[in-house]
């Protein structure tokens, strides 16, 4: 692909939304609040039972927004999969283009000073994502901090592509920009093409929702999966790391998978599977997101990942009222929708 990608180089006028009639509303023009709040609501959802196992959480499943748990926090607090993902929407909403020095610089105030959180301090922070910012701390060169190594396959970057899908999409980019920026904004902590390759079949997911007149959930997850792998498999030079999510290139054989066959780790082709499968298994936004906490593990981001796109498909109004109610700093947070 093409190292074309430089600060601000893509910049056009916003996109009018658009009708997805086959639906009933006009939600197209909401998709930004439909996806962002299903981030954060899953993320939210998950953060009391964050890192306890799933026969842990079986004693005492999750059924509804609670408090404390893993960091004692009161219940609707988010950690770090919403803080990155409110600072990289705040800097493509402020900038209307992509900046990665200005990213790596709210992700820096995230770190440093507490923005983009709750309570005005940072915690939860994952290993691939100190190291890239502390390394932007030293260099202030963006496209250098994010690790190439194999190891460095958390789900730190597919936690929060989200807004960076969302803006290709009002853009009108054909694939191979869309997905140049994507693996850009993703590589800012975490290079790897297999983390890439991750995030870019979560932007084909989310567009096939955005574009859908009808269809079922699964439907337009396999129609995006199936767009992805063609990409990739046209694209890239080298498509071993493709071959990690072979169980997602056929959904109907992958909703049969029983539930120990499903790891909710950080391990980013777990929370792909996890979160995916956790669609697959319900039929609204609820069902799908006490699905993904419940397994246990990390449910923050296993939540926050199936939340985004449980968001786009289900729509802002089938998240439960009680649920939204209790986000902290909800109102900072949409007014940025």
């Amino acid at each position: 692909m093409p190292d074309r990608y430089e600060n601000c180089s893509i910049k056009t006028p916003a996109v009018a939304g658009r009708c997805i009639s086959g639906k009933g509303e006009c939600m197209m023009k909401n998709y930004w609040k439909n996806g962002i709040m299903g981030v954060v609501v899953g993320d939210a959802l998950g953060c009391p039972v964050q890192f306890e196992s799933r026969e842990e959480v079986a004693e005492h499943p999750v059924t509804g927004m609670r408090g404390m748990g893993t960091f004692d926090l009161p219940a609707g607090s988010w950690t770090d999969d919403s803080s990155l993902t409110l600072a990289l929407l705040e800097s493509l909403k402020r900038k209307g283009c992509v900046d990665y020095k200005d990213i790596m610089e709210n992700f820096l105030k995230w770190l440093e000073e507490g923005e983009f959180t709750p309570y005005g301090y940072s915690y939860d922070i994952g290993q691939g994502t100190m190291s890239a910012i502390c390394s932007y701390r030293r260099s202030h060169k963006p496209h250098k901090c994010g690790s190439d190594d194999e190891r460095n396959n958390g789900n730190g970057s597919l936690m929060r592509i989200l807004p960076a899908c969302l803006y290709c999409y009002e853009q009108g980019l054909d694939d191979r920009e869309a997905i140049g920026i994507i693996h850009r904004v993703g590589g800012l902590t975490h290079a790897h093409i297999r983390a890439n390759i991750a995030c870019g079949l979560y932007y084909f997911m989310a567009k096939e929702i955005l574009d859908a007149k009808e269809g079922t959930l699964k439907e337009l997850l396999q129609a995006g999966l199936d767009h992805g792998f063609a990409f990739y498999q046209e694209f890239l030079v080298d498509r071993d790391n493709l071959e990690y999510y072979h169980r997602l290139r056929d959904l109907t054989s992958f909703a049969g998978e029983s539930v120990d066959r499903i790891r909710s780790s950080g391990y980013v082709v777990d929370t792909l599977e996890a979160a995916v499968w956790c669609l697959l298994q319900t039929d609204t936004f609820e069902a799908a997101l006490l699905k993904a906490v419940n397994l246990g593990y990390d449910t923050d981001t296993v939540g926050a990942v199936a939340g985004g796109l449980a968001g786009l498909y289900y729509g802002y109004d089938a998240i439960p009222a009680a649920w939204l109610a209790a986000i902290k700093r909800r109102d900072w947070i949409e007014a940025m929708l």
